[in-house]
């Protein structure tokens, strides 16, 4: 196979562990007899400081014409001004709108080796496998807005939400229920929020199309509650924008840490946004210890569903796991008795197992 991947690293860490999913592309390219051609583009905090604009056209243009996006991650304390009109934030969110991606799946599994890693009791943490399927170009992040002002002391964040935005997220959550233990979890605040209340009819509607797989309702912070206290009870859960984002840096928890997730953002088509789900962490970039593993995986769910290879995707999950239970650990998921290794060592094992 012949494939475009377009690597945008970002800011802070960004930069560290998306070389690291390259390296590991690589290594599958040689192994299996793909040829992949990366482009580099900037977004977010860099791409301000070097054009003026988090989401440059180039790197929009180049985006689109790639077979997948492999993303690193945006922002940084140099950007930090929430009243900025350019900020790096902007340039994520336009990508998601410009590559309409709707879709951001979020997998969370336990590897046994980290059950120590998190802070819930191990025996919690028995049977957890989940994915969050985030709305992702809809809700308060996209809908109408107003700044304010220092002549006026008001702002608002609309959330809004079409049925038809509704039903496209339905049907991708319980398309991968029927893949997975055939269950959907609907999170929303349908006793407060009228948007929830057409969320909750809506996946109601598409629910009656998919009679193999159960449904059930359930408040955000109901939510929030239930991933900690019995996370192994979930299968797929189906949420809007902010809401998933939230939830999902929570899910992280249950994992040990924010660097050993990945995530897909999906549209109608093949190609997608592959990233972890950590920040850019500028207090460590080029220190050589961010974990690289959430943006390893980020790659093989890229080979998964951009580029339709599930025997080269499943090899790099399997080196993952081998890995961990080898006891290599990056100094966020390390405890005594492990073996501390550094970011690009922890790529050149990955390839070592390939």
């Amino acid at each position: 196979m012949q494939a475009t991947i377009v690597t945008i690293p970002g800011d802070g860490i960004g930069v560290d562990v998306v070389a690291e999913g390259v390296k590991v592309l690589q290594a599958v390219a040689q192994k299996y007899g793909h040829t992949f051609t990366f482009e580099n583009h900037l977004i977010g905090g860099c791409a301000i400081d070097a054009m003026g604009d988090p989401l440059p056209a180039s790197t929009l243009d180049a985006c689109q014409r790639a077979d997948a996006v492999l993303l690193g991650a945006v922002g940084g304390p140099k950007w930090d001004d929430p009243t900025a009109k350019v900020r790096p934030e902007q340039g994520l969110l336009g990508l998601r709108k410009g590559l309409a991606l709707y879709a951001n799946l979020r997998p969370v599994q336990i590897f046994p080796q980290l059950r120590d890693a998190s802070p819930l009791r191990p025996e919690r943490l028995d049977g957890v496998d989940l994915v969050v399927v985030r709305e992702l170009t809809g809700g308060l992040y996209f809908g109408p807005r107003k700044e304010a002002t220092p002549d006026d002391d008001s702002a608002y964040d609309t959330m809004v939400y079409s049925g038809d935005e509704v039903r496209r997220i339905a049907r991708k959550a319980f398309e991968l229920a029927r893949l997975r233990r055939k269950k959907v979890t609907s999170v929303d605040k349908a006793n407060v929020l009228a948007a929830s209340r057409l969320w909750r009819r809506v996946v109601v509607e598409i629910a009656a199309e998919y009679p193999d797989v159960t449904l059930e309702h359930m408040l955000v912070d109901s939510a929030a509650m239930h991933l900690m206290r019995r996370p192994a009870d979930f299968d797929v859960i189906v949420t809007e924008n902010m809401f998933g984002d939230i939830l999902t840096d929570e899910a992280s928890m249950l994992a040990g840490s924010m660097g050993m997730l990945a995530s897909a953002s999906l549209g109608e088509g093949k190609n997608g946004v592959y990233e972890p789900i950590h920040g850019s962490a500028p207090d460590i970039a080029g220190k050589g210890i961010a974990n690289p593993l959430a943006t390893i995986l980020s790659a093989a769910m890229l080979l998964r569903y951009s580029l339709g290879l599930n025997e080269e995707a499943a090899a790099v999950e399997k080196a993952v796991a081998d890995v961990v239970a080898a006891g290599y650990r990056t100094r966020d998921i390390y405890t005594d008795g492990t073996k501390l290794t550094h970011t690009k060592e922890m790529g050149s094992l990955i390839c070592q197992r390939l």
